[in-house]
């Protein structure tokens, strides 16, 4: 795994002044309003952390995410949470799950509940300033009423899957639904469409980028269920990794197809003659799953359902030719609740509701080397009482009970995460003020009154 580093400041010296900018981070204004830029996101599903070439892999090849990294910043330090829904909850909202509610994977019909319907999303937002917004792939932020599906919450356009984690040829979530009904839909209605489920989610997302009307631009969301379980891909994608074993074999063929996918993607942008005023963002929405030693996290500790590194931390990158400087990697501690403010002001769009947004703006952080705009960032975990917290290079964990494994965690572990980004050496004992003060800012965070009303709210809205 490369190692984490901060920014050079040789090197965005060089990078900005190649681009002929200005060096202060004041003096990054939005796009002003009819230079609104386009958006894509493409979230791919649980993903290790070292299992693309840009974050050090030595045996996937992910040629398109690595050109287009390579093209742009990387974060090597950007925060998801440790299971699906959450990451997401916190992307179009801004807002953590102790705000929200969304503290786990959202069941069908089953605790916990969708996504809160008094929650503003990130497409509502861009789609009151003019954006035409789309949803190609997974959404699994409720589906218990047509008022939590995605063209009710700000979605022009939807098109692939609602639950979890679906089988790629099938199309049918395991454990859910009847084996013959498969979970794909068209603007929320039932939709017919067979093949597999990468290729699909790929061929809308190009569809929709040369459909897009000139004078309006697009926030298109990709969220394709590669590279979630069960691992299948096409055998001509696993036929390159024949030597490596079953499981990471299929797996490497579900990230070839993702890199396929996402090179077409960016290829369409070019086509349509977008590309040049495209703000481009890849990321996971959480580390790979750990218990079976198929995903690659590296040196980090843990994967999947942990609030260990290994977890939360995303491999991630940016991409805006002439606006993110190229070749760049960033190291500050970033969260995806960031997303929501940064693009919403890019976009011209108004960030005032009626509940606080705990994301920050971290356009400077992505474009002029300013430090991370968090003083602290919270990191919650998916079951009662788990919970950290990052305060500059220290981490907080508390009741960390790293998945599947509960004998190797402490109540409370604290790291160094400069001097140890593999969280081998628990310093809670050595270091007992500074848990004393991080452990009380951490009640202060985690005692928000949005959980004491949380399920009269669901019950409310049902």
């Amino acid at each position: 795994m490369m190692p984490a580093m901060r920014v050079s400041p040789l090197l965005t010296l060089v990078s900005l002044l190649a681009c002929g900018w200005p060096l202060r981070a004041a003096d990054a204004p939005p796009p002003a309003a009819a230079a609104k830029p386009n958006i894509v996101y493409f979230l791919i599903d649980d993903m290790g952390y070292v299992d693309t070439g840009f974050t050090g892999s030595k045996d996937f090849k992910t040629p398109n995410f690595d050109k287009f990294a390579q093209q742009g910043a990387v974060l090597e330090c950007l925060y998801g949470q440790p299971v699906c829904s959450p990451t997401r909850a916190c992307l179009l909202t801004g807002r953590y799950p102790t705000r929200t509610g969304v503290y786990n994977v959202v069941q069908y019909r089953a605790f916990p509940q969708p996504l809160p319907l008094r929650e503003r999303t990130l497409a509502q937002t861009l789609q009151a300033a003019g954006y035409t917004t789309a949803l190609s792939g997974k959404w699994h932020l409720g589906e218990d009423s047509p008022a939590h599906l995605p063209t009710k919450r700000g979605f022009d356009h939807q098109y692939g899957f609602m639950g979890g984690g679906i089988n790629s040829f099938t199309h049918v979530e395991g454990g859910r639904r009847d084996a013959k009904d498969a979970d794909w839909y068209r603007n929320d209605e039932k939709s017919e469409d067979t093949g597999y489920s990468t290729h699909l989610i790929a061929k809308e997302a190009c569809r929709l980028i040369r459909a897009q009307p000139a004078d309006k631009p697009l926030f298109l969301y990709v969220a394709p269920n590669a590279v979630h379980t069960p691992w299948l891909s096409p055998e001509e994608y696993q036929q390159p990794y024949a030597q490596l074993r079953k499981g990471r074999k299929e797996l490497a063929g579900m990230t070839a197809a993702a890199d396929e996918a996402f090179g077409q993607i960016m290829a369409a942008l070019e086509e349509k003659g977008m590309a040049a005023n495209t703000l481009v963002i890849f990321s996971s929405d959480n580390g790979g799953p750990s218990w079976d030693n198929v995903s690659n996290n590296g040196a980090l500790r843990g994967g999947k359902s942990d609030i260990y590194e290994g977890g939360m931390r995303l491999g991630a990158f940016v991409w805006w030719p002439g606006k993110i400087p190229a070749g760049v990697r960033i190291a500050e501690p970033l969260h995806v609740v960031d997303w929501y403010p940064t693009l919403a002001k890019l976009a011209g769009a108004s960030v005032e509701q009626e509940f606080p947004v705990d994301g920050r703006d971290i356009w400077p952080v992505l474009t002029h080397g300013a430090k991370t705009p968090h003083e602290e960032i919270l990191l919650m975990g998916s079951r009662p009482g788990q919970s950290a917290i990052r305060v500059g290079d220290w981490k907080l964990l508390v009741n960390p009970m790293e998945f599947r494994r509960p004998a190797k965690s402490a109540p409370v572990e604290l790291y160094n995460l400069t001097a140890d980004p593999g969280e081998q050496h628990n310093l809670a004992a050595a270091q007992p003020e500074r848990v004393k003060a991080m452990q009380a800012r951490l009640q202060v965070l985690t005692a928000n009154p949005a959980n004491a009303d949380f399920l009269k709210m669901k019950e409310a809205e049902r």
